[in-house]
């Protein structure tokens, strides 16, 4: 099981307002990897930061090219940034076994230069705050994009909306829209904002509830456990996580921490409003919680 040492650092990490997300994936990859020094990983991130500043900085004497509405200079920058990670480097996206959990685990990404759309979304920002250039994470449903933002002052200017898993594309918002529309439906986010700005905590938290839901599949239910630690570390007002983290003690036959798990659950949920769904979630949690109580009653 994770050790609670680990779990405070992440959590400081995590919570902190430095911008930093190389530190707390790290630790991230320590629910796989115990031993895992992050020195070396994080050297290797600041090489590639050096190197890339080059580039950059060369590439603004260069800028041209740009399409409609994207600022010059911002728009060589990235170019940049795609030629040096994609082209050069060889980043890639791993669309062949995309359900791998190495692709989750940021010394394995670089290690192997490929990942999924948000891990290479994290390699990029990483790369791209040691040289200079702003980039932003874009929480968008099931395919993390990023954000070079137009500079303030800078009139029909767009911003630049960039796709690492393919290899830095840029994407129109129509484009976009078109993508939301194909996964969700045509009133996919008719009435809420498009793009939308992922903090710090928000893209941990992305992180690791898509290795949860890879150790779930694969029945690797105490690293499901630990992932379910370090979610409450970053998100401690979610219930269902609450919720799933007594679910998954359960399983690995922990009825002592299931039961309170589930016990605090119920509880918080009692001043929830509920739908259909979640009253039938609770009438199964409530059984999980007898079954418990006699267990529990059972071994004392």
């Amino acid at each position: 099981m994770i050790k609670e040492q680990l779990v405070r650092s992440f959590t400081l990490a995590a919570l902190s307002p430095d911008p930093d997300l190389a530190v707390p994936a790290l630790m991230i990859a320590r629910i796989e990897y115990p031993c895992l020094d992050a020195g070396p990983y994080l050297d290797q991130i600041d090489a590639i930061g050096r190197e890339a500043k080059l580039r950059v900085d060369a590439a603004r004497e260069a800028a041209g090219g740009a399409p409609p509405r994207a600022d010059p200079d911002d728009y060589a920058r990235v170019m940049a940034l795609n030629e040096y990670l994609f082209g050069e480097l060889r980043f890639v996206g791993n669309s062949l076994t995309y359900e791998d959990p190495r692709n989750s685990f940021l010394n394995e990404v670089l290690d192997r230069r490929t990942g999924i759309p948000l891990t290479l979304a994290l390699v990029y920002m990483e790369v791209a705050r040691r040289a200079g250039v702003r980039i932003e994470g874009i929480n968008f449903p099931r395919h993390f994009l990023l954000r070079c933002p137009a500079r303030r002052g800078l009139a029909q200017t767009d911003d630049l909306i960039i796709d690492a898993f393919a290899g830095g594309a840029l994407l129109s918002e129509d484009a976009c829209r078109e993508r939301l529309r194909r996964h969700a439906g045509d009133e996919a986010g008719v009435d809420s904002p498009l793009l939308v700005h992922a903090t710090k905590p928000q893209i941990l938290a992305r992180m690791l509830l898509n290795l949860k839901h890879l150790y779930v599949r694969m029945c690797s239910f105490p690293q499901a456990l630990d992932v379910s630690a370090l979610l409450r570390a970053v998100d401690p007002s979610s219930i269902h996580e609450l919720r799933d983290r007594g679910l998954l003690a359960y399983n690995l036959k922990d009825f002592s921490s299931a039961l309170r798990d589930l016990q605090a659950y119920l509880q918080l949920s009692g001043s929830m409003p509920l739908d259909e769904d979640d009253r039938a979630d609770l009438a199964e949690i409530w059984e999980h919680v007898k079954t418990l109580q006699r267990r529990v009653a059972s071994l004392n």
